[in-house]
């Protein structure tokens, strides 16, 4: 399951598992943000192929706009997936 939502601080939150079965629905959440967007990962713990398509696409599309996505709060397992698959090197990734 996936809970993403908007923070009382002004992030975006998301618990849960960013898989396939919730890609359409997390990508749907996040075509309607714009700026640069600070998502809180500290409730994730799962990020699929899917999931990490979802985050790609919103990221090209914040950039073409003078945006970004900007995460934080990941967990040691979810910094490895972002590392071995070199996404570490297209997300700004900031310590909780």
């Amino acid at each position: 399951m996936l809970s993403i939502e908007h923070g009382a601080d002004g992030k975006v939150v998301v618990a849960g598992r960013l898989d396939a079965a919730q890609a359409a629905a997390a990508q749907t959440f996040l075509d309607g943000v714009d700026g640069t967007v600070t998502l809180d990962c500290s409730g994730l713990e799962y990020i699929s192929s899917a999931g990490l398509g979802v985050l790609l696409k919103t990221q090209k599309r914040l950039l073409a706009a003078n945006g970004k996505l900007r995460l934080t709060g990941l967990k040691p397992h979810i910094v490895d997936i972002f590392t071995y698959s070199g996404f570490d090197q297209l997300f700004e990734i900031v310590a909780a």
